[in-house]
């Protein structure tokens, strides 16, 4: 434990890269590599148990679904008037529409990371916070988008008040009130969807790199432990 401590600090204080901090550790780039893989695949694993079930989006402040611009400020005006029972019908759908979205998202996201190559790998690890939230972005985000669109529309057409948003935004857009690609409510709770996914595979794999030993994976130990 005390080597790996010194190690793990030595690789701070001298400002190695990645590479040479694993090297110090006895991690080769491979080995790296997969347990970025498993990393992520366990990551991704929670993140779809956790947002894929009632309430998954919609009980979770971190991600839950808000209408957006100026839209969210007229809700809550009329909610304060005693007329958000509309409101709140809308926002239950586009979280819902999320919900039910997510589990279908889990074959392509398995794919990518199986797929990662070993300096995918290096760059998550010596990435920041968001490194995790660009890989699947630039692997995932266009096809998950055209398969989880169809889901989403399916569910929100469920709703009338679907066609009112799209009608009341695109108006807004016009007036500078609301960003075009969130003038359609399909689309731009499809977009929401991806981007709470992929936020909590990030959160779990953050969870992974604070806790290895947690983890009960040998090679995870490895990687994010400092060693074997």
């Amino acid at each position: 434990m005390m080597r790996r401590t010194v190690l793990r600090a030595a690789g701070l204080l001298l400002g190695l890269g990645a590479a040479s901090r694993l090297a110090l550790a006895g991690v080769s780039e491979s080995d790296a590599a997969s347990g970025i893989r498993a990393a992520l695949e366990r990551g991704a694993n929670a993140a779809i148990a956790g947002l894929g079930k009632p309430d998954g989006f919609m009980n979770n402040p971190t991600v839950r679904i808000e209408l957006p611009g100026y839209l969210k400020d007229g809700a809550k005006l009329l909610q304060m008037t005693g007329q958000g029972k509309s409101v709140d019908e809308l926002l239950l759908a586009m979280n819902r529409a999320a919900e039910a979205a997510v589990p279908a998202a889990k074959p392509l996201l398995v794919s990518a990371i199986k797929s990662m190559s070993v300096e995918d790998g290096l760059q998550i690890l010596k990435g920041g916070d968001d490194a995790v939230t660009q890989f699947f972005a630039g692997k995932t985000r266009q096809p998950l988008s055209q398969q989880l669109l169809p889901i989403v529309t399916q569910a929100t057409q469920k709703v009338a008040l679907a066609d009112k948003y799209n009608a009341v935004a695109g108006k807004a857009v016009g007036l500078g009130l609301v960003k075009s690609q969130d003038a359609n409510i399909q689309q731009y709770v499809t977009a929401k969807t991806l981007d709470g996914l992929y936020l909590m595979i990030a959160e779990e794999e953050r969870k992974i790199r604070k806790d290895p030993l947690g983890s009960g994976s040998a090679i995870l130990k490895k990687v994010f432990g400092g060693g074997a």
